[in-house]
């Protein structure tokens, strides 16, 4: 089966068996999730509970807590990495659901409000005392205490799916080999956790201590829980509810950066700084608001079509699919097909099949490469006996996928978001 790119470059690591090779590129593949909307969110909460050890945290005591709450969420994500490969892609596409992305949304708005101080973010106090019980020492409870607490932030915040993640939950699922990909799942979430270990190791510096700076540092990071939120459910959400709760989110910032407060003369530089990014966060809202009220419907582009007398818009338009259901629908249309085929798998729930829509389709050197296609989509939005037959023709645990066909074989595939240039490297890799 021809594949090229990141995933095949994976499947090779993963196939040769070698941990020098596995462990080093899973860890760096981690790294770069750890930037993503995904995971940031594990920064604040982290912060928080080092912040609320007490003002007089050293670097040591920060850094233990940061390897504790590390290893809390290595340990849960690798678990239920391997218990999703060894299951199949039921238990991965059952965590996508509308229900369930709405339920973690809630949780991490939970988490936000302590950001804002409508309460202090701990282990309850009765499992403390459990946990402290068990311990020859109070301390031990307190690592005890933050390593659920990591196992917790895992479940609520998982990594975003991403080739890494695809590739070893297909290896395991494959092979069995629950040792080997156990093992790159738990370097791809060490990877993920050097942000926070960092945070930990600076406990002393990097975390602000008390008054006004931390307070508004606090209020950063409750913001940044509540757009991870947005992103996570924007896939099940009508975009005019998402644009009016993004507007929304941009005023609250804009007010928290005092955009609407008049300055002092003497006011520092520092302050008119973030009074400039809070009246800019507001000019954003307010284009939203517009948009949203001239019966505009893309987030992206609020105001297009306003002005120019062509009216409201929705969301641009993506290269038309035909929709296919069966696996036998594929075969009839890959067979009698004069031209390459390229096949997407979409779902509604699907982030990076909506950011492969607006950001690559759209893009015109994309569109002009594509037109010279067949272009066929499997909507596996309902998970049922179908789709998934369709997904393991493939060995994919589901969206996003691309596979290229031609002369009725497969050439090459692609996992994950690209952006237009990548993904125009990755058809040049598969011919086509």
């Amino acid at each position: 089966m021809a594949q090229g790119g990141e995933s095949s470059r994976i499947g090779a690591a993963l196939a040769s068996g070698s941990l020098l090779t596995i462990v080093p590129m899973f860890l760096v593949f981690g790294l770069l999730l750890a930037f993503t909307p995904c995971v940031l969110p594990m920064i604040p909460i982290l912060s928080s509970i080092i912040v609320g050890q007490g003002e007089k945290v050293s670097r040591g005591r920060g850094f233990a807590l940061a390897v504790a709450y590390s290893l809390g969420m290595a340990v849960v994500y690798t678990a239920f990495g391997v218990a999703a490969g060894l299951l199949g892609q039921g238990l991965a596409a059952s965590l996508q659901n509308p229900w369930v992305l709405s339920v973690f949304a809630l949780l991490l708005v939970v988490l936000s409000l302590s950001m804002f101080g409508f309460y202090e973010l701990q282990v309850p106090s009765s499992l403390q005392s459990k946990l402290s019980s068990t311990s020859d020492k109070m301390q031990g409870g307190h690592f005890a205490g933050v390593f659920i607490m990591g196992g917790i932030s895992a479940l609520i915040v998982g990594p975003c799916v991403a080739a890494p993640l695809a590739g070893a939950l297909l290896y395991i699922s494959q092979t069995g080999n629950a040792l080997i990909g156990g093992v790159a799942l738990f370097s791809l979430a060490a990877g993920m956790s050097m942000p926070l270990l960092l945070v930990g190791l600076g406990a002393g510096t990097l975390l602000p201590r008390a008054g006004g700076w931390m307070d508004g540092v606090k209020a950063f990071f409750g913001v940044l829980l509540i757009a991870t939120a947005l992103y996570m459910i924007a896939p099940v959400l009508p975009t005019w509810l998402l644009m009016a709760l993004w507007a929304l989110l941009l005023l609250v910032s804009a007010s928290y950066l005092r955009a609407f407060d008049s300055l002092p003369l003497d006011a520092s530089g520092w302050k008119r700084l973030f009074k400039g990014f809070g009246v800019a966060l507001a000019v954003v809202g307010a284009i939203l608001l517009v948009g949203l009220a001239a019966g505009n419907r893309n987030l992206l582009q609020p105001l297009a079509g306003l002005g120019g007398g062509a009216g409201p818009v929705a969301a641009a338009p993506a290269v038309q699919f035909q929709r296919i259901k069966t696996v036998a629908d594929l075969d009839r249309v890959v067979a009698s097909s004069t031209k390459p085929v390229m096949l997407d798998f979409y779902a509604d729930w699907c982030v990076s099949c909506k950011e492969m829509e607006h950001f690559t389709f759209t893009d015109p050197a994309v569109a002009q490469r594509l037109a010279g296609f067949t272009l066929i989509q499997a909507d596996v939005t309902s998970n049922n006996a179908d789709d998934k037959a369709l997904l393991k023709r493939f060995q994919l645990f589901g969206p996003p996928g691309i596979i290229f066909f031609k002369d009725g074989k497969e050439v090459g595939r692609v996992v994950g978001f690209e952006d237009a240039k990548t993904f125009l490297a990755s058809m040049q890799r598969a011919g086509v």
